[in-house]
């Protein structure tokens, strides 16, 4: 399957021994990554962290730990790897300034800046993991918030660039655009926010891609421990036969999503919404018909929304293209695909009131899972995983994300979280106000 670049489909006849000649239509197939320099760079909220002071000029602090201390421990099974080959990368905000964590237990803060081109930071931030089926261990020195750890197949390249106000943006890897510099390297990441005040919390989230394979877990203090498996060691390969299949099943584009390496082996996969914003035309229209039939079948009848805060919604279109939620300040018109995989533009832009704010995450999650034509979807939410992505259309890309997780656990789009009143919750959070250690397991879980 890999050394496919394209995947192509023709109707062909023979009539009196000729062929018709007809164009042959081609498919939608996997992008390639072809890496660049800083030219390259496309910079988006998605991939800068900013602080909130001037930077503090290129310091490195000191190794003390504080209170806020937290072990964080790297099981490496990789296969193949040797030591040194995985690498680790720490980045947030050390009391609201961007920093990363050097192997020597210290923070780097990149210096203020003016620039408007990014540039490199020279520093080694790496943290060198050991080889496959070892374990290496390394300690976050203090709280941090806007968290990630990221892990690599490899060495990723920093930059840092103006954040409008002289301070550092810290520019991260991008996921969907195949010419970062960055976008040979098997890299992924888990979110985490470790603070005082709230505790740690922390996510496998595939909002936006799948990468490098890691699972999570969590140990606190009183010898809890709870754990996000993540995916399986080959779940990037798995995921993409799967869209390139469903490309051939409706013609759409889910297999561009997956991005080739430079050696023709799959790499990582890009979210839709991501996707769409490389490729404004993309997947357009892939949802019409279904929202037109759901906005008519609730032209009269009801659709309960449980908003499992401020009470009921009963929503209703009355025959037109807007559905109108009782208690909600706004009204809510057809979305398009760009609205619903990303479930944060057009009618799910939130700015309403509450009511608003609940009813957009659970109508959005419904659209995404195509749960509100099923029997029982006119109460939203409340039917099983079981009962998520069993029609058409759907969002394949976290249908076929979930089906690879070891246990269902991981956002796969915005809302992700949404849950029925005692249902299971598939998001793969992990959150405590008494963490001791996380622990990264990368490369697919420990069998043995």
């Amino acid at each position: 399957m890999q050394g496919f670049a394209k995947w192509t489909w023709a109707l062909a006849a023979m009539i009196a021994g000729q062929t018709l000649a007809s164009p042959i239509s081609v498919l939608p197939g996997p992008t390639k990554v072809t890496p660049g320099g800083v030219q390259d760079i496309i910079i988006t909220s998605k991939n800068t962290l900013n602080s909130t002071s001037n930077g503090s000029s290129g310091i490195t602090h000191g190794t003390e730990a504080s209170s806020g201390a937290l072990t964080v421990n790297v099981v490496n099974n990789l296969a193949g790897t040797t030591s040194g080959q995985v690498n680790a990368y720490v980045i947030g905000k050390v009391d609201n300034e961007v920093a990363i964590l050097q192997a020597d237990g210290s923070w780097y803060y990149p210096p203020g800046t003016t620039s408007g081109v990014p540039i490199t930071i020279t520093e080694d931030v790496s943290i060198p993991i050991g080889a496959e089926g070892t374990t290496t261990t390394l300690t976050i020195p203090s709280y941090l918030s806007s968290g990630r750890v990221y892990v690599a197949d490899g060495t990723i390249t920093w930059y840092y660039v103006d954040d409008g106000s002289g301070g550092p943006g810290l520019v991260e890897p991008s996921s969907n655009n195949p010419s970062d510099p960055n976008a040979d390297v098997n890299w992924g990441f888990f979110e985490f926010t470790n603070t005082e005040e709230g505790g740690l919390y922390a996510n496998l989230s595939y909002v936006d891609f799948v990468g490098l394979v890691m699972g999570l877990s969590l140990t606190t203090t009183d010898g809890g421990v709870q754990t996000t498996l993540g995916l399986a060691s080959d779940a990037v390969k798995t995921i993409c036969e799967a869209l390139v299949s469903q490309t051939a099943t409706d013609g759409y584009p889910w297999a561009s999503l997956c991005q080739t390496g430079t050696d023709g082996n799959y790499i990582r996969v890009a979210a839709p919404y991501d996707y769409i914003s490389t490729d404004a035309t993309a997947f357009e229209g892939y949802f019409d018909d279904y929202v037109s039939e759901v906005w008519s079948t609730y032209s009269t009848d009801p659709l309960i929304i449980n908003t499992q805060a401020v009470g009921n919604s009963s929503c209703t279109t009355s025959g037109t293209t807007t559905m109108t939620c009782t208690g909600s300040s706004v009204t809510f018109a057809q979305p398009s695909a760009g609205d619903i995989f990303g479930c944060a533009t057009g009618p799910f832009l939130v700015d309403g009131n509450n009511y608003d704010a609940a009813i957009v995450p659970r109508l959005c999650a419904a659209i995404n899972r195509a749960t509100l034509l099923l029997s029982g979807g006119d109460y939203q939410p409340s039917l099983p995983v079981a009962d998520y992505y069993t029609v058409s259309p759907c969002n394949y890309y976290s249908k076929f994300v979930h089906e690879n997780e070891l246990d269902g656990q991981g956002y796969a789009f915005g809302y992700d979280d949404v849950t029925p009143d005692g249902g299971q919750n598939v998001s793969g959070e992990l959150v405590s106000t008494i963490p001791e250690s996380l622990t990264i397991t990368v490369g697919g879980p420990t069998t043995a």
